[in-house]
């Protein structure tokens, strides 16, 4: 390999790397994630509800698993910030690289393009100010996993199994990132090729999963998060309309997330009309060269069914049919915010793209045809640069909150906290709203119920207890009632709005551990009865296999690349 040649292999993870950056620069500076979902703390455990065995369903596995398994070595803020930096960096180079795999005539400047309609988007922008961060580190995981089916398809090389195997493991961070993973392998299946026949291809998708699935899969069984339906939110988090697109055109742009609040400044005004037709017609463009090529044709489809069934899932009839399954199937549930299935979209998108200067290459050259559409792309979501113009940043926590963690590790038992609300809002984090941290920080188990308000509605968590102790805290119960029920702690987050209720009668009578003017700890002194180890121990087992198969493919994938990289004769 020539040395031009070697350089020019870098300019697109290089490319993907600068948009990646320019995304999240403020994260660059020391402190956590804290923003609506995102929750990052210095230090995680396995705790019952990181092992999936509390009674919310198992929706963060393996997630805090692994957050739990490396925060011993590397700060939680540092961990959760490179894992999303490097999803949506993987998110730009895998679509390059599907790109230079499926449309290998649009070259290095189609490739950009690729990545720049990968990364360069509402649904990363929508996704990021919700605080989805691993969602994100599957979606960019999805073109990797479509480039090692179709490479399987096509000469069934041996490496392949292995990269197929890690990509989808990786993208199983979430349940949610493993299912579009899933649907991509198996889509990418129906491609042509004199490789691995599709019966096999399919075969080995379907089994990959399910052993990437584990963790959660075994979660469900054991634990009892899923006894309750989740139907109430079916409504609350429908996919919407933006300004002058409706339902079906913002989630043909890539936007459209069910919290108008999670959403880039210009995706409220005219701008995002202007947006949507842009990324469109970039992605038109592409569609003379790439509908003659049936490699391509798979992941249109999934494009067109990525949009439409969220779109359908969103009306009256479609959310009656939804919430009748989630009745009947509580684990249904992972269907209900419809709009992050438009990930699914992605890829098709990104491939078409490139294929736009393939198309338009008559009238003007390549280089300047992706120029024009990388800058017109980023032109139209100018707010999504600097962590969404300044609304993604790094927080510091409160010198309290670090030594309260630490008396409760001392004597971990479960953690009643006040206002009783799931969210919270604390001037030291930024004005949008984030999820408690404390159930992430300490070892013992932190009662939540799970309960959310969305545009006014209530939409009940799973937390069963939770609520019990909740009642009974908020009605002044009795110390000794709390200790009975199996709480250990309380402790109250202060300037955060929610219901305190009656709840100084209950902490009058109790010593407080510690006090500041943000956070103050009250030992209560009962004993809560951890998961059974045999329920543990299955878990944890599971979680290795999902941990082994990420670690192990990983190495294998990186060792094939190594050895096809090395010149022959050396």
């Amino acid at each position: 390999m020539t040395r031009a040649r070697r350089t020019l292999r870098w300019v697109v993870p290089g490319y993907a790397l600068l948009l990646a950056l320019a995304v999240t620069a403020p994260l660059l500076a020391p402190g956590y994630l804290l923003l609506r979902d995102a929750v990052s703390t210095p230090r995680s455990y396995f705790s019952d509800a990181a092992l999936g065995l509390s009674e919310s369903a198992p929706r963060a596995l393996p997630q805090d698993f692994l957050i739990a398994a490396l925060t011993p070595v590397l700060d939680g803020g540092v961990l959760v910030k490179a894992l999303l930096i490097a999803g949506i960096f993987l998110a730009g180079w895998g679509a390059g690289r599907l790109a230079d795999l499926l449309v290998p005539d649009a070259g290095v400047p189609g490739q950009l393009v690729a990545a720049t309609v990968a990364v360069w988007n509402p649904y990363v922008a929508e996704r990021l100010l919700q605080g989805h961060w691993s969602l994100l580190v599957g979606y960019g995981c999805l073109p990797w996993v479509a480039a090692a089916v179709v490479r399987l398809r096509s000469s069934g090389s041996g490496p392949g199994w292995a990269a197929l195997v890690f990509w989808i493991a990786l993208a199983g961070l979430t349940p949610t990132g493993l299912l579009l993973a899933l649907v991509v392998a198996l889509v990418c299946v129906a491609v042509p090729g004199a490789g691995v026949s599709r019966l096999w291809c399919a075969g080995g998708v379907v089994v990959t999963a399910m052993l990437a699935a584990s963790p959660w899969l075994v979660a469900s069984a054991l634990g009892d998060g899923l006894g309750s339906s989740p139907s109430p939110g079916v409504v609350a988090f429908a996919a919407r309309a933006e300004p002058g697109l409706g339902t079906l055109g913002s989630l043909a742009g890539l936007g459209g997330i069910w919290n108008a609040e999670a959403v880039p400044s210009s995706r409220a005004t005219p701008l995002a009309v202007l947006a949507t037709v842009v990324l469109l017609a970039v992605v038109a463009l592409g569609l003379p060269t790439v509908l003659r090529r049936r490699s391509v044709l798979p992941l249109l489809a999934l494009a067109a069914v990525g949009v439409l069934l969220p779109a359908a899932a969103a009306t009256g009839p479609g959310l009656a049919v939804l919430r009748d399954m989630v009745e009947a199937a509580p684990a249904v549930g992972i269907l209900r915010d419809g709009q992050k299935w438009v990930a699914l979209a992605m890829p098709g998108y990104a491939v078409a793209g490139a294929a736009a200067v393939v198309t338009v290459r008559g009238r003007l050259r390549p280089g300047a045809a992706a120029v024009v559409a990388i800058v017109a792309l980023i032109a139209v979501l100018p707010d999504l640069a600097f962590g969404v113009w300044g609304k993604v940043t790094s927080v510091r926590y409160p010198q309290g909150w670090a030594a309260v963690a630490t008396l409760i590790d001392s004597a971990p038992a479960d953690v009643a906290v006040l206002p009783a609300d799931s969210m919270r809002q604390f001037a030291w984090a930024g004005p949008a709203p984030v999820l408690d941290p404390l159930p992430r920080w300490v070892r013992a188990n932190v009662l939540a119920t799970g309960d959310l308000t969305i545009s006014g509605r209530s939409v009940p968590g799973e937390g069963g207890h939770a609520r019990d102790v909740q009642r009974m805290l908020l009605a002044g119960a009795p110390a000794t009632t709390l200790a009975a029920a199996g709480v250990g702690w309380v402790v109250v987050e202060s300037g955060s709005a929610g219901s305190i209720g009656n709840a100084q009668r209950t902490l009058t009578q109790l010593p407080a551990v510690y006090r500041d003017p943000e956070i103050t700890l009250y030992r209560i002194g009962g004993m809560s009865q951890a998961a059974p180890h045999a329920e543990r121990m299955a878990v944890t087992a599971a979680h290795v296999v999902w941990l082994a198969m990420v670690t192990g493919a990983g190495f294998l994938t990186l060792a094939g690349r190594r050895h096809k990289d090395v010149p022959s004769g050396t």
